[in-house]
């Protein structure tokens, strides 16, 4: 069974940083589209972040490129989601999600129906 676990949230004053991970169990991370998405309260869920595992290729909403990195670590079947620079607007909940298995992340990388695998959520809660 895919299961995604998030973890690393909490709460920060603005300017901070916060390290996302993504566990993922049930399959291997290696050669597969894997992604952070966040949904602020009253606000569809929006694309933060992409990486293609087997190429190690990211790719990043332009709104946070720059403040945002995504990482991997294949050892740890672990995805990373670094945080830097934390603004009262990034406040939202994180999720981590996965496609099958062999399918790059390609031109639609930020669309939220391309992704099969959910995980429940990590809160990032900024504060000015």
């Amino acid at each position: 069974q895919v299961q995604l676990v998030e973890s690393g949230g909490g709460s920060v004053q603005a300017g901070g940083s916060l390290r996302l991970s993504c566990v993922a169990s049930g399959y291997s991370i290696s050669n597969r589209c894997m992604a952070w998405f966040r949904q602020a309260p009253g606000k569809e869920r929006e694309v933060v972040a992409a990486r293609d595992t087997g190429i190690s290729r990211a790719h990043y909403n332009a709104a946070m490129k720059g403040r945002f990195t995504v990482s991997q670590d294949n050892a740890k079947n672990t995805v990373y989601l670094d945080l830097n620079s934390l603004k009262p607007e990034d406040t939202a909940m994180y999720y981590c999600a996965a496609r099958g298995p062999s399918d790059v992340c390609g031109p639609i990388w930020y669309r939220i129906s391309s992704y099969s695998h959910w995980g429940q959520g990590t809160q990032v809660t900024v504060s000015s």
